[in-house]
């Protein structure tokens, strides 16, 4: 019997994945749960375990290959079936087979090498077969430096990937030979780059984001000059338990308390259905900037922890987002994202929906500049204040400026007033 096994949803709007490597060889036998193959999406790069205990019949897509949802990835025949073709062959001493079983003997020797992604890919880059690497580590894992060591004593002509097999991988990248796009290079050097992985996916996301989506912003500025202060009182503190305190972990509360309050920014439009999905949950995405490109970790249940577990958790998931060790639960079930600007001293600026979202905050630098000031008795005086640029990108079809402004407000309140934010969390 012949099981296909296909690329699963992976849900929150992923539809397609790229193929990174595939672990297995055709002949192979693996068992349930053995490592097959490494995709990457925009949310992750993952593992996938054999869904069943069988031979691997065919395979059907290389690194590469930008596989959709429901595409057949791998085709296994179950152990009896072979055992059978087995016995079959051994009829006739004459029967191709037995050098097909022989190959397939030989395979099912080749096991998942434990690795991580990134030397998974330093390892196609070198063109190394990691089976072919012995791991230094105690614990059977083949490092980065393993690869660089073998790549750099392996017999070219045994071991080294011919061009013509990197040549072959499938890539389904659009064609940069369309005629709307000029011969660059008749107007001096240039350089081409793969537009893939987690780039080329946050490409498709943002334009359909921007396609779909009717994007209004309002922006204003917030004096944080006292909410400066307590981060600076608080940051040593903070820093001993494993935390930061930075402006975005007020911005997680301020915005929740927002949230609470207009409960239609936490939202997502149905339009299949004709409705609008009001979460009851408060997960709120932080927008990273890394090498790899732009990642989105999902902090949940803001409203329920205090500033100094959210400096905590911000903290390692934008860590882990760097070093590229979230894992896809990490990535998912966001109601609303907040993206800083001002940690690379950015001002201001105009952010895309993250879709299904509805809104998006953008924060800009905290800069001093003077600020018109007026007393309890009327008066008014220029004095110098930390102000920070905030916009707020929302969906027009569901809500409307008026409440997109009175929405802003809260936000601003509770970042000008550090007690009321305080206040707020109990």
């Amino acid at each position: 019997m012949t099981t296909m096994f296909r690329l699963p949803d992976l849900g929150e709007g992923v539809h397609e994945a790229e193929i990174l490597d595939v672990l297995v060889s055709e002949g192979q036998a693996v068992q349930e749960g053995d490592l097959i193959l490494e995709v990457e999406t925009d949310k992750a790069a993952v593992e996938i375990p054999s869904p069943v205990t069988g031979i691997i019949s065919q395979v059907h897509v290389q690194p590469g290959t930008i596989a959709g949802v429901g595409d057949v990835l791998i085709s296994f025949a179950s152990a009896d079936d072979d055992t059978s073709q087995q016995g079959a062959s051994q009829e006739s001493d004459d029967d191709p087979g037995t050098e097909t079983h022989s190959r397939q003997s030989e395979s099912q020797h080749k096991r998942p090498v434990p690795a991580s992604p990134s030397t998974r890919r330093l390892a196609r880059e070198l063109g190394v077969d990691l089976n072919l690497v012995t791991p230094t580590a105690t614990s059977g894992v083949v490092s980065a430096d393993d690869v660089r060591q073998f790549a750099a004593t392996m017999d070219e002509d045994e071991h080294t990937i011919q061009p013509e097999t990197a040549l072959s991988v499938v890539r389904e990248i659009p064609s940069t030979s369309d005629s709307s796009i000029p011969d660059f290079s008749q107007f001096g050097p240039i350089e081409r780059q793969e537009f893939r992985s987690i780039r080329r996916a946050t490409a498709k996301r943002m334009s359909r984001s921007w396609a779909e989506i009717p994007h209004v912003n309002c922006q204003d500025m917030a004096d944080i000059t006292l909410l400066e202060e307590f981060r600076q009182r608080h940051k040593k503190e903070i820093e001993g338990v494993g935390g930061r305190l930075t402006m975005t972990v007020f911005a997680l509360k301020a915005v929740a308390a927002a949230l609470k309050k207009y409960p239609h920014f936490n939202a997502s439009l149905d339009l299949e259905r004709q409705e609008i999905i009001i979460k009851k949950y408060f997960n709120i995405g932080v927008a990273v900037d890394t090498k790899h490109g732009l990642m989105v970790p999902v902090i949940r249940d803001v409203e329920q922890k205090s500033i100094k577990e959210l400096s905590i958790e911000l903290h390692e998931k934008i860590t882990k987002a760097r070093e590229r060790k979230l894992i896809r639960q990490e990535l998912i079930g966001g109601s609303f994202t907040i993206s800083n600007a001002g940690a690379i001293g950015g001002s201001h600026f105009s952010a895309i929906i993250n879709h299904p979202e509805i809104a998006i905050l953008g924060l800009g630098q905290g800069r001093m500049q003077p600020a018109v000031i007026t007393d309890e008795n009327g008066k008014h005086e220029i004095v110098p204040r930390l102000l920070m640029p905030i916009v707020l990108c929302f969906d027009h079809r569901v809500v409307d400026g008026a409440e997109a402004i009175r929405f802003m407000q809260v936000i601003i309140k509770s970042l000008q007033d550090p007690d009321d934010l305080l206040i707020n969390m109990i």
